[in-house]
């Protein structure tokens, strides 16, 4: 996973609240069996409404997703992440998140930034209205910006997750940060141990 420090973009403003993660990538979509081309799966039912906010051109190219509470219930699969990660977000603004889907956002590297309901609603309206609106995240001050508006403001990220996205760790990178360590290791093991080489 690339490292994230800073996203600044435009966001789409998803109005809709218990997005669960059969919504965000239908269960037809889970026969692939790589991690990527499921940004064309992303809200893939819902996509089949013409004037479903992601048909709308004024928002192509949004790298923030702004959305209503509780996104991300459901079933565990990451291929939520990777459906909206491949669609070209690099964040999700929601008021509450669910709690697997937001660890599998940490692992994946897609910034879930949990606001305020009052936040939640005042950027939906801010970016329904003018599309045009940018927003930056900073990962590192754990902080959401508007300066359009005027708008500061802080959201939760623990240490260990804040380091996670600052250094682009996925959990083979935090294991290949003992790869000495590891090597060390498995030079000294007996020979007949069993061994994935």
């Amino acid at each position: 996973m690339k490292p994230v420090t800073v996203i600044t973009g435009r966001a789409v403003p998803l109005d809709r609240s218990d997005v669960d993660t059969d919504q965000i990538i239908p269960s037809d979509w889970l026969k692939r069996v790589e991690r990527t081309g499921f940004g064309a799966g992303l809200f893939s039912e819902w996509r089949d409404d013409r004037s479903f906010v992601f048909n709308q051109p004024e928002y192509q190219g949004a790298t923030i997703l702004i959305a209503g509470p509780n996104f991300g219930t459901g079933s565990s699969r990451e291929h939520a992440v990777w459906a909206l990660t491949d669609y070209g977000f690099e964040a999700v603004i929601s008021p509450r998140f669910a709690d697997i889907f937001r660890n599998n956002c940490t692992k994946q590297g897609l910034v879930p930034a949990q606001v305020d309901a009052d936040l939640g609603r005042q950027l939906l309206d801010a970016v329904s209205a003018d599309p045009t609106l940018e927003i930056t995240i900073d990962v590192a001050r754990g902080t959401i910006e508007v300066p359009a508006l005027g708008i500061t403001a802080t959201f939760p990220l623990d240490p260990f997750t804040r380091d996670r996205f600052l250094n682009g760790w996925d959990d083979i990178g935090l294991t290949l940060r003992h790869e000495s360590e590891i090597e060390s290791y498995e030079a000294k093991r007996p020979t007949f141990y069993p061994t994935t080489r």
